[in-house]
């Protein structure tokens, strides 16, 4: 088995492995700064904001964000008042504080292997039943997020309505099934998803999302993997590593996309003007040579993006049993599950 202290210090979460309880101090942990870095950054946008300016032209990054959600803004998208913004950045120091202390003491006191102690939370990466169950809860959370947009939308104050320049409750959203799955069809439009221009479908995609992943994660919770499920993956933990890489980087391509032209999610008071997308000229500028928050929004989501497909297709190799060293593949690891 593989121990902590058989692999260097520098291999980062790789040398936790087969340590599950560990792992979670270190994931956390990781949560934890997340949080912090989000409250932090909040205070000191809220510190050198400028009512005066537009948000997009101060290098703003959360305060946008949390001027959609429609906290402390008026008509036409002026700021009136920042301190629900000074809130929710206390907040997040807060529950970084319990993150970060939660994280510490699973890395240093709580038990180094949770299948010991607690047979519910322990895991083995090849138990493939163990694994989707993990994912289903991951789904699970993921569509309470999504409820949580869209409980904000319709019952704790509205979201910011760029078409009319104001903040207003969302009461009848897009329930249709065929309205909100035809965006995925090219009905949104020229932009694909991105095509959306009304918050009644922007805050029924998010009820459908909501619904999908609760259901979906409820799905992979009470099943087992089908037979075929198991042969075609590969299960081990470097594998879901690569697996995850690779979401996150088609998710941040999508992102890319959807904050360079869509102007009812990322409205033009907060973000700037949409950008032009093309190879025959650099959409990094408009308006002469405005730097705005959607320009810098967008390129980070970019480059993140580039960076999680080279890991992930560095990892997948990896896990798929290719040596790097012998420049082949050492051995078939597909379909190893206990």
């Amino acid at each position: 088995m593989q121990t902590s202290t058989s692999t260097p210090w520098w291999a980062g979460n790789a040398r936790l492995t087969d340590l599950s309880g560990r792992l979670l101090g270190a994931h956390v942990a990781h949560a934890g700064l997340i949080v912090l870095w989000a409250g932090a950054t909040t205070l000191f946008e809220i510190a050198h904001f400028n009512t005066s300016q537009p948000m997009y032209k101060q290098g703003l990054i959360l305060l946008p964000h949390l001027a959609t959600l429609g906290w402390g803004v008026g008509n036409g998208g002026q700021v009136v008042n920042t301190y629900p913004y000074f809130v929710i950045g206390v907040l997040h120091l807060i529950s970084s504080a319990f993150l970060g202390l939660g994280g510490i003491f699973h890395a240093l006191r709580g038990p180094a292997i949770l299948e010991e102690r607690f047979s519910f939370f322990g895991y083995r990466w090849q138990d493939a039943n163990k694994m989707t169950t993990i994912l289903g809860i991951h789904l699970v959370l993921l569509g309470f997020g999504a409820g949580l947009l869209v409980a904000k939308a319709i019952f704790f104050g509205g979201l910011y309505d760029s078409t009319v320049g104001q903040v207003r409750v969302v009461s009848h959203p897009t329930w249709n099934s065929i309205t909100i799955f035809s965006y995925l069809f090219g009905g949104g439009g020229q932009h694909w998803l991105a095509g959306v221009n009304n918050l009644e479908d922007l805050v029924g995609g998010h009820i459908w999302i909501s619904i999908l992943c609760i259901a979906g994660g409820i799905w992979h919770i009470t099943t087992q993997p089908f037979a075929w499920a198991k042969q075609l993956f590969v299960w081990s933990g470097e594998a879901y590593l690569s697996y995850s890489l690779g979401a996150l980087a088609l998710m941040g391509l999508i992102a890319t996309y959807f904050v360079s032209v869509n102007t009812l999610a990322y409205p033009v008071e907060f973000y700037g003007t949409a950008l032009s997308i093309g190879f025959d000229r650099f959409p990094y500028f408009q308006n002469g040579d405005l730097l705005s928050s959607r320009v810098w929004l967008a390129n980070t989501h970019f480059w993140l993006a580039f960076f999680f497909l080279q890991g992930h297709l560095w990892h997948a190799l990896r896990a798929a049993g290719f040596d790097f060293r012998a420049g082949k593949v050492a051995r078939s690891t597909r379909g190893e599950v206990i």
